[in-house]
Order: C-alpha cells, then structure tokens, then sequence
C-alpha cells in the first residue's frame, strides 16, 4: 500500500517532456523551462542575461547581434539538455517521494 502511494506521489509530481518543450520553445530564451525542470539557479542567470541583452537592444545597436546569438546558442542547446535535466529532476523526485515512505 505504501509503495502505491509512493508510486501516485511520483505520477503527481514527475515532470513531463512536452511541458518542458513547451516552456523551451515559448519562454525558453527567459530560462522558463529551467525553472520548471528544477534548475533556479540557471534559470535566473538565463532571465538575467536575457534581461541585460534586452537592456542593451534599447542603448547600443553594436553589441546586439552577437548577444542575441549567444542567447539563441543557449536557447538551442537546451533544446538537448531537456531530456537529461529532466531525468535528473524525475530521479530526484522518485528519490525523494520512495524515501518518505522508509
């Protein structure tokens, strides 16, 4: 009974793939995907940098290509990192969740 209710608390709250993918191709340049998959820290540097690159599109013009295609660069290799970091947060769900019940 216990490891039924353990199994339903992992269903609860395992993250999905889709979900993930989603947050990426929409707010994905703001690290929205990062903090949904249990990441904060990179999530916040990523809104931060995109937050200065913004900044900077307003004042300068010089830079803002090369900002933009280092945001792009990372936006794009999360898009390979999704799964992995999502295992990771799963595993460490399932972790948590089967060791309650010890």
């Amino acid at each position: 009974m216990t490891n039924d209710r353990a199994a339903v608390q992992y269903d609860i709250e395992k993250k999905s793939l889709l979900v993930a993918y989603v947050l990426w191709l929409f707010l994905g340049y703001v690290g929205a995907h990062r903090f949904y998959l249990g990441r904060p820290l990179s999530g916040l540097i990523m809104l931060g940098f995109s937050g200065v690159v913004l900044l900077l599109s307003f004042l300068s013009f010089g830079l803002l290509g090369f900002l933009w295609a280092l945001v792009g660069l990372w936006w794009l290799i999360d898009a390979l990192l999704i799964p992995v970091m999502a295992a990771s947060r799963n595993r460490g769900i399932a972790d948590q969740v089967f060791r309650r019940r010890w």
